[in-house]
């Protein structure tokens, strides 16, 4: 262990086209293959120049056992590499690879997830995630559960379905310039608002889209960070925090564990955000939980409203956060990851750039 610990920057980013299908595997080699190459073509490294690989995705998801390991054929079987993997979004591969770092182990570091959330039925894998004795043998829908949310909600007055059309015509609208954003339809409030429930009060642009993709991060540490890139997005704060399971044990309209990651993590004086909600009402509920004002700007990508790739969809909201401080275009940004069923689990990065 060194006497003091290195500063960790993000470095570099990509990710692939959010669709609603793919004709890949799921293992998701075709997907990080090329995103591989790019990432790592954009920084002049090659796969030995990698002290570190650690990945996040889901074998109930991917229908398989160990489908990660499958997915280490995207690397190459040689030479051997230093290893591991979540069983989580990738933004908690993220962490596990910014403390290998912070140890001294290893000074880059690729971090990388996906998911093909067109395989099978996934509201139905999702409830694989709710408490195994009393909830998951009902098979409960999960855009039924985020609409008891926003119900919730909006009988409370924290939020309207106005607020949460204006939530999605804004991301459609910012989505336009992404070009690896999926997203179709109406991008007014008062059309979306004429659109039929899916879920009451959800109607279909309240909820994220299924979508397959795959992310990737690259880490460095100290003056190897200063060397790959001209700007890093230093990472000052790196927080998660973890709600009861049980969806009766905690208050559904806000995030206790969002509040304590965002303390925690140092969320303050924020130009961009990039919060993972993968649902209108989710969005409303984070800014509130991590204290962004309007004069913050909330997903500039489009975020999860038009991609989600299940995952890697955390990952990417760090990701593009991150991009916003390697472009020169924020000092001061934040990326948000959640897991779990209604945002029980929430990690918060923030970040900064140094002229």
């Amino acid at each position: 262990m060194p006497n003091s610990a290195p500063e960790i920057a993000i470095v570099g980013f990509a990710q692939t086209p959010c669709v609603r299908s793919t004709t890949g595997t799921t293992n998701g080699v075709e997907m990080l293959v090329p995103i591989f190459h790019e990432v790592l073509g954009g920084l002049g490294l090659s796969k030995t120049d990698i002290g570190f690989w650690c990945s996040g995705s889901s074998d109930y998801l991917a229908g398989r056992a160990f489908s990660f390991v499958s997915a280490v054929d995207a690397i190459g079987a040689f030479p051997p590499i230093v290893e591991s993997h979540v069983e989580m979004d990738a933004a908690w591969a993220l962490y596990e690879a910014y403390v290998k770092l912070l140890t001294g182990e290893a000074e880059t570091a690729l971090v990388y997830g996906f998911g093909k959330s067109s395989a099978g039925q996934l509201r139905r894998v999702l409830a694989m995630q709710l408490d195994p004795y009393l909830v998951t043998p009902l098979w409960p829908d999960s855009i039924g559960l985020a609409g008891i949310q926003a119900r919730m909600g909006i009988e409370s007055g924290l939020w309207s379905e106005r607020a949460m059309a204006e939530v999605a015509a804004r991301s459609r609208a910012d989505a336009m310039s992404n070009p690896l954003a999926q997203f179709s339809g109406a991008v007014d409030v008062e059309s979306l608002l004429a659109e039929p429930y899916l879920a009451d009060p959800l109607r279909r642009h309240d909820c994220a889209p299924i979508t397959d993709g795959a992310a990737t991060i690259v880490l460095a540490a100290g003056d190897r960070a200063r060397e790959l890139c001209s700007r890093p997005a230093w990472i000052t704060g790196f927080e998660h925090r973890v709600d009861s399971p049980s969806l009766g044990g905690r208050d559904l309209t806000t995030s206790a564990s969002a509040v304590a990651a965002g303390k925690a993590a140092g969320a303050d004086r924020i130009d961009v955000a990039e919060l993972h909600a993968p649902f209108t009402h989710q969005e409303l509920l984070l800014r509130q939980a991590l204290g962004l004002g309007d004069e913050v700007k909330v997903n500039p990508s489009g975020g999860a409203l038009c991609g989600n790739p299940m995952f890697a969809a955390g990952l990417a909201r760090i990701g593009e956060a991150a991009r916003r401080v390697l472009s020169g275009e924020a000092e001061r940004v934040l990326g948000h990851a959640t897991s779990g069923p209604l945002l029980q689990q929430n990690l918060v990065c923030v970040m900064e750039g140094r002229d």
